[in-house]
């Protein structure tokens, strides 16, 4: 695969890929849900209180053009798939996948990192029902079914049972 003057980059003198490029290198390895969860970190807003910076490290635009510009690449069809399911919002591994498990279990999609609120708020869950990442443990399935009843008691109609 040809590799292009713009997707080489400099960090702290040594030349390497650029995020969108490494990206898309690892869909040759890596599954559709491991893309998700490096898309998700790509694209995240930082906190420049934490990080020092304030914006993301690439945009999904950049995620897509490097899909676009590489036809034929091995590895293309996962990143597709998994292009479709990147969010903005997400801050941690656990947050994307849990997302996931959310969307496959038929629920509707919760609500990520809203940085741009001044007052605290929750990293994950819906406002509507008083759910939020606090109430998910590392074990995806009680924290569907908690939610699946609570979003159904609020009136929500699940896609799949």
């Amino acid at each position: 695969m040809k590799l292009y003057e713009d997707e080489v980059t400099l960090v702290d003198g040594v030349a390497v890929t650029t995020v969108e490029r490494t990206w898309l290198d690892m869909a040759e390895m890596l599954t559709v849900d491991e893309l998700v969860v490096i898309g998700d970190s790509c694209v995240r807003r930082p906190r420049v209180e934490f990080e020092g910076r304030d914006t993301p490290l690439c945009t999904l635009e950049d995620l897509q053009w490097m899909i676009d510009r590489h036809r034929g690449k091995r590895g293309l069809r996962k990143a597709k798939d998994a292009i479709q399911l990147i969010r903005v919002g997400s801050d941690s591994p656990q947050e994307s996948l849990l997302r996931l498990a959310i969307a496959r279990a038929g629920l509707p999609e919760p609500e990520l990192n809203d940085i741009s609120r001044s007052e605290r708020y929750e990293a994950l869950g819906w406002t509507e029902v008083r759910i939020s990442k606090r109430h998910m443990v590392n074990d995806a399935k009680p924290a569907v079914a908690k939610i699946r009843t609570a979003l159904i008691q609020a009136g929500w109609r699940p896609t799949r049972s």
